[in-house]
Formats: C-alpha cells, structure tokens, sequence
C-alpha cells in the first residue's frame, strides 16, 4: 500500500522540481467531513493559522458544517476582510494600534463585516480606547465586538496545580461578569461573544507512542479536566449574560470536537488542523487524519551505506523543544531522522533500509508536526486529485504576508 502511495505521489508530481508542498485534496476533503461529523451538530469556526492559505480557506468555507474564522492576529484579520471575509474572530488580544485604528475605519465603511477582537483584561480595554479614538474620526461610528477569552486550565487542589496552557488571566464566573461589565460601560465596545480554548483536551494527544504510564495519565487528566470545564463554562456563560447577551460561545479543537460540541453552553467549536493531519494528531485514540500537507525534498547525496541526505527540511514546529516538534519522512517508508542532526536548515540525513533504495535526484515526501506552520516555508500548494495536480494556490507568505 506504501508503495502504490508513493508511486502515486511520484507520477502525479513528476513535472516538478523539489522542494515543493502539496495538499491531496481527497484526504483534505475526507478529514473535513469527519471532523463536520464529530462537531455535529455544531458549526465548525475555521481556525486560519491552520490553513494559511486564502484559496483553501474560501473552499472550505464554502462547505456545509464551517461557518466563519478564527484568525489569529488583528492584522490578518483585516487582510481577510478585504478580500471578502465578513465573519471573522480574532483569536489572541492585540497590541497592534494602527491595526486597531483600521479597524474602527472598517466598521464605519463596511458594517456587513464583523472583526471581533479578543480581551481579557481592563488593561487591553484602555489600549483600544486609546488606539480608536472616534473623536478623530468622522462621527462615533459604530462600537467595536469584542470576545472574552476564558481561561479553560483546570486547577485542581485550590489552585496550587495548574493544568493548561498560560492564557486568559480570566477563569471563574465571577472574574469573566467583572470584565463584562466593564465591556458595558464602554461606548465604543459591544460584547458579543466568550471564548474558551480548552488546550490540554484539544492539544494533547492521549495515546503518546510507546508510553502506556503516560497515556494513562494524560486520559485520567482530561477526563478531570473536561467534567470541570463544561460545569463552569456553563457557569461563566449565565453569569456574563446576566450582564449582556452573547452571539457566540467559542471552544475546542481539532482534538476535543465531539466533547467540547456537546456541551450546551458552546454554540461553535473551532478546527483547522485536523484538515491538514499533521503528526501530532497521530497520538490521538478517538480519531486519525490522513495526512494531507505534504512536502518533498530531493535526495542530493549518499555519505555512505544506509544513509541519503536530502536538500533542506529544517521546518520544525513551534512549542517545546522535543522530538515531537521534528518533521517526519513519511514517504517512502522505512526512513528516519537521525538523532544526532535531526531536520537541517540545508541538509537532513534519512537513515533507514529505503536508504539505498533511494538514487541521488529521488524525493522523499515529509508531513509536519503541525498545521499551518508549512506554509511559512513554501510560496505555493500544489493541490492534488486523484493522480494528478490540479492548480497551485499560493499561501500567505506567496501572496506577500506574514503576520508572524
């Protein structure tokens, strides 16, 4: 089967020269109708930082189950609206001023477009306040969405242990109606929606390669972990509504869909990643992506016996620094990084017996650790279907941007 997968991907790509990226559009297309059925029957908000690529973004968005984005900064948010994005959640609070002052610009020129922008603090009130101003522009204009992020960690033993990623200062109910009202007394901000990113359910695969103990704990973990959130998301849901109705609820992940979409209190999951499949999400139990994104670097020589060494690779993901975050050579099988050099920035060594299968001109095709990260590496996605590629489509760095 490895074989045929290989030699499909070779006489397809043929008439290109490597390095290059490429999507299978029938496994893209097969993973967003698994993941629309296990967030059914809430809708998917398509996570942009996943994808980062406009053409792919409008396809899928164009498909039953996904309704709008979560983008990841202020600015790309923007540059998605002016090419037709008109519901957009921007994931993480802003710093950015003049973005900020677009924004403002934005709403009173085109108010079928929604942009909201994440807060959790008083602070990051004050700031937009600042940075929008509507005495110097033309009239008030109309108020600015904002959503509050809630911290979605579990801290269990009063809060001595703290389980989650560093986010959202915000976590009881109490908290998030404090900054509700706050929300409230502001003229230029209307509160519309709650966000809560639960990342130790939807990030952390709980079935780790070889490591039977830490499996084990990871799903007693988030089992814990989930019976917590969803009482007090509901929690923290009532008591803000009781300050202002919300539009939206927002929460999960690629990893969480099925428990995070069944919690009444959550009216839109958010996905991306599981579109792309890359090797993180092969440490999860409950579901398995087929491996979309793909990338093919040329073999360019032979340091001896048992050992290729291909142009380039050096694509790593960000979080901490382990292994995990180390592309991996998927195609042809039986190869592996070597330990002691792992993905270079020019060369990456393929130990493996596929080693001397392999003549100096070959490709070997690699999947990420993660999603979107790719696109920051490649101008261009060479789509396939079937046995042939069908277009090319340029990611966010190939149409000139980078937001990060």
């Amino acid at each position: 089967m490895s074989e045929d997968a290989y030699a499909r991907l070779e006489r397809a790509t043929a008439g290109l020269e490597a390095p290059f990226a490429l999507v299978d559009l029938d496994a893209l297309w097969a993973n967003a109708d698994d993941l629309v059925r296990r967030a059914a029957p809430k809708p998917i908000r398509l996570a942009s930082k996943s994808v980062r690529c406009r053409a792919l973004q409008e396809r899928v968005l164009a498909r039953d189950g996904f309704k709008g984005t979560l983008a990841f900064t202020l600015p790309e948010a923007l540059w998605l609206a002016s090419h037709g994005a008109e519901d957009l959640l921007v994931a993480y609070p802003t710093a950015d001023r003049h973005a900020l002052r677009e924004l403002a610009e934005l709403g009173d020129e085109r108010p079928e477009v929604r942009v909201t922008v994440m807060v959790d603090s008083v602070e990051q009130l004050d700031l937009i306040d600042r940075a929008t101003n509507r005495s110097e522009i033309d009239g008030r204009g109309a108020p600015l969405c904002v959503c509050i992020d809630v911290d979605a960690g579990w801290w269990p033993f009063r809060g001595r242990l703290r389980i989650g990623v560093k986010r959202s200062p915000v976590h009881t109910p109490e908290q998030a109606a404090a900054l509700a009202r706050a929300i409230r007394a502001r003229d230029g901000l209307r509160l519309v929606g709650i966000m809560a990113y639960e990342a130790q359910l939807a990030g952390l695969g709980d079935a780790p390669p070889g490591r039977p103990l830490r499996a084990g704990a990871i799903r007693a973990v988030q089992a814990l972990s989930a019976h917590e959130l969803a009482g007090r998301r509901a929690a923290v849901v009532a008591a803000v509504e009781e300050v202002a109705p919300l539009e939206f609820v927002n929460g999960g992940g690629t990893g969480s869909l099925e428990l995070t979409g069944a919690e009444a209190a959550i009216t839109e999951v958010t996905a991306g990643s599981g579109l792309y499949g890359p090797t993180l999400f092969d440490a999860y139990r409950a579901f398995r992506p087929r491996p979309a994104a793909l990338f093919a670097l040329p073999v360019v020589r032979r340091p001896r016996p048992g050992i290729v060494t291909a142009l380039g690779g050096g694509y790593l993901a960000s979080g901490p620094s382990d292994a995990a975050r180390l592309p991996r050579p998927h195609l042809p099988t039986g190869l592996r990084l070597d330990h002691q050099e792992g993905a270079g920035e020019v060369q990456t060594p393929l130990l493996g017996p596929s080693a001397d299968t392999l003549a100096i001109g070959d490709r070997v095709y690699f999947r990420h650790a993660k999603a979107g990260e790719l696109c920051e590496h490649f101008a261009g996605l060479h789509l396939l279907e079937g046995e042939r590629i069908v277009d090319e489509v340029p990611t966010y760095r190939g149409e000139g941007q980078c937001f990060l």
